[in-house]
């Protein structure tokens, strides 16, 4: 653990964290807040998930785009009209009257605007510690963003359940502004500017590490969503065992990071943390009941951070560094697709199957991930004993006749 103390006090890095870290907060507040809010007005799972796909939807739109015009706008004048636009729409989809066309609309809208705050700072880590410390800081910022995944689902739940699910909404919103004013405000978004990138946008996929991020992410967070929706389903939204069990989830993804987060980084690292994940989420649909959910999904959750972390180091140590924001907004619409996929998926086997079907699309989804990890072993990097860092933009250097 002393290394983690040591990354902290290297300067920024803490203020970093901490700011990304709450402007990225509504991330563990909206989906939730979305299905509390949705469901109640519409009496329907299903409903729910489609408003949640549409966002997410939206989002994975953006991801990429937006990402790339931050090294052609810069990154704050991108970063403060995407939080202008997407804090008006959380706010709409809270106080508009029931109408399911109009949530996902709005939804939508929402999802395209989502500033790209994690592109951001995972392109900035790389300009402010040593390569020796860029793994670890992968693996710390992994960690860290689980206080939004154990924090924000108890939050949401409690008042959303005990003042209301209007209230939930707003919060994220107010939780969204000030973030993101933090955020926006820092001084290293102002010393690191992110270079033109000259390649075509998508040409950042041909390369395998990054092709293999975006689709371990995209099943990954999907089988996240749709546990999300089961355990909702499992415990109502009168009382705040949803919130706990989703909070012990992320404990086990938080402690999972810290643990392994210093262990290097192989061709099968991938796939033996997604392994701990499929077991978890296959064990968890065995019983629908507080104990026994609280236990699978915490082995479940030992394997998030640290597959999160690989994924974002394998990106890291595979493309140019102008090319690093739009490689990872690619790996964030990856994620943000299968939460698009794992919620509907979910909401539907909810209203035919009852909770359990979400668990089942939970366990297939985790199963597809661990597969693609060992089928991708092969255009996995080794970093043993490797760099992190991006691969330096060059230029051509004229030379001159002696």
């Amino acid at each position: 653990m002393g290394g983690y103390g040591e990354l902290l006090r290297v300067p920024g890095v803490a203020r970093i964290i901490a700011a990304q870290l709450t402007a990225r907060f509504p991330s563990g507040m909206l989906s939730l807040a979305f299905l509390l809010h949705v469901e109640r007005q519409m009496d329907s799972y299903g409903a729910a998930g489609l408003v949640l796909a549409a966002t997410s939807i939206g989002q994975a739109v953006a991801g990429p785009l937006t990402s790339r015009l931050m090294g052609r706008l810069g990154m704050r004048p991108v970063l403060i009209t995407t939080l202008v636009i997407c804090a008006a729409s959380v706010v709409a989809i809270g106080v508009i009257p029931p109408n399911l066309a109009a949530y996902m609309i709005i939804g939508l809208i929402g999802g395209l605007a989502t500033p790209p705050v994690q592109s951001a700072v995972r392109t900035i880590y790389p300009k402010m510690v040593n390569s020796r410390q860029l793994t670890p800081l992968f693996s710390l910022d992994a960690s860290a963003q689980e206080i939004i995944w154990v924090v924000g689902p108890v939050v949401t739940t409690f008042v959303s359940t005990q003042i209301g699910t209007i209230w939930g909404i707003l919060l994220a919103a107010v939780m969204m502004v000030v973030g993101g004013i933090w955020f926006i405000s820092s001084p290293e978004l102002g010393r690191v500017r992110i270079p033109r990138s000259k390649r075509r946008l998508g040409a950042v996929l041909a390369r395998p590490a990054v092709l293999l991020a975006t689709v371990v992410g995209f099943l990954m967070i999907g089988a996240c969503a749709a546990v999300e929706a089961g355990v909702v389903a499992v415990f109502g939204h009168d009382g705040a065992e949803a919130g706990i069990v989703l909070a012990i989830f992320s404990i086990g993804s938080l402690a999972g990071g810290l643990l392994l987060g210093h262990v290097q980084i192989g061709p099968w690292a991938t796939a033996r943390r997604m392994l701990i994940v499929f077991v978890g989420m296959s064990l968890a649909a065995f019983g629908m009941n507080l104990p026994w959910l609280s236990v699978t999904l915490l082995i479940a959750g030992i394997g998030i951070a640290p597959a999160l972390a690989v994924l974002f180091a394998i990106v890291s140590a595979s493309v140019k560094f102008s090319d690093t924001a739009e490689a990872y907004g690619w790996v964030g619409t990856g994620q943000l697709i299968g939460a698009a996929l794992g919620s509907a998926l979910a909401g539907f086997l909810i209203d035919g199957y009852t909770a359990v079907g979400a668990f089942w699309a939970a366990a297939v989804l985790a199963g597809l991930a661990t597969l693609a990890g060992v089928i991708g072993r092969r255009w996995h990097p080794d970093l043993r004993g490797r760099d992190a860092s991006p691969i330096p933009d060059t230029e051509p250097v004229p030379l001159t006749p002696s």
